[in-house]
């Protein structure tokens, strides 16, 4: 049986856990050859590129540290090329990475970190300037628009 616990203004009852873990993202693109190149391009490993006849084509490729892939192709999703946005890659060095993204014709957006001074999110030029982990952000677009946000962590959270 679980137990309760005082989570701010409410009780929240605390049940054994299940592990869950995300596997995969499934990212819409109008042409799946050029987003396998675009992907390959960064050192995504490719895990697989299946063909079953014209209609279907799926492929998965996984970011270099990652536990999560991402999928592609043919018949797999009804979603709009360029409609996944917001998706965050971790990273320990956001200048570094930054930096060689750019080398392979990647374009990079300038360093943002975010403040929340007006009782709203507003993004500020510039990396975070306490120089915190999970503060300071870049991004970037394959080349159907899909949207990644790059976050330095330099020091993960307890328990992550």
């Amino acid at each position: 049986m679980g137990t309760a616990k005082q989570d701010g203004a409410s009780n929240v009852v605390e049940e054994p856990t299940m592990d869950m873990n995300l596997e995969v993202v499934v990212m819409p693109v109008a042409d799946v050859d050029r987003a396998l190149r675009f992907y390959q391009g960064l050192g995504w490993r490719l895990d697989a590129d299946f063909e079953v006849g014209p209609e279907f084509r799926i492929v998965q490729l996984t970011p270099p540290g990652s536990g999560c892939s991402i999928q592609f192709g043919r018949g797999v999703t009804p979603a709009e090329e360029g409609s996944a946005q917001g998706m965050y890659l971790v990273v320990q060095d956001l200048d570094q990475t930054r930096a060689r993204l750019m080398s392979q014709g990647v374009e990079v957006s300038e360093i943002f970190h975010r403040v929340y001074d007006t009782g709203t999110q507003e993004q500020v030029d510039g990396p975070d300037p306490n120089g915190l982990s999970y503060g300071s952000y870049a991004t970037f677009s394959d080349p159907d628009g899909n949207g990644w946000l790059l976050q330095e962590v330099r020091v993960r959270q307890p328990g992550r």
